[in-house]
């Protein structure tokens, strides 16, 4: 996939066409800059799993449990973790416990703790506007660093 987004409502729209594609068990790794369209993305992924209520960025709070759809989201904002012990401690193992789906922005800074099988994309903000969406191969040595 490599997606051109030109404004708010399509990176909305492409998260909840993606949602319709995924299972209890898939993990989401979101790479990007900051602005470059994540959270947005997420918004609407989380309402194409059936979740109505507000969708905002969990920078402050690490994780944020969208509940009460098709399929519960768990979305993590790694940027702010200073290392994988500090990952851990919030109990991200366990959230692959669950029947539902994990989304991590910024996965770059923690590629050891993402699980083989991670869809990886790559959020970039075009100088002529919009933002392009591509989904990486999952070797490490491709992805790109935020």
């Amino acid at each position: 996939m490599d997606r051109i987004v030109r404004d708010e409502a399509e990176m909305e729209a492409l998260g909840e066409t993606i949602a319709t594609g995924l299972e209890p068990g898939s993990v989401l790794a979101l790479v990007g800059g900051l602005g470059a369209g994540k959270t947005r993305f997420v918004k609407g992924l989380a309402r194409g799993a059936g979740f109505q209520g507000e969708v905002t960025s969990p920078t402050f709070s690490l994780v944020h449990e969208y509940r009460g759809g098709r399929l519960p989201v768990f979305h993590f904002d790694l940027y702010r973790l200073k290392d994988e012990e500090e990952l851990l401690g919030i109990g991200w193992d366990e959230f692959f416990d669950e029947p539902g789906v994990v989304i991590a922005e910024w996965a770059d800074l923690f590629p050891d703790l993402i699980p083989a099988g991670a869809r990886w994309l790559h959020f970039e903000v075009l100088p002529e506007g919009g933002r392009r969406v591509r989904q990486l191969p999952p070797s490490p040595a491709v992805r790109p660093t935020a």
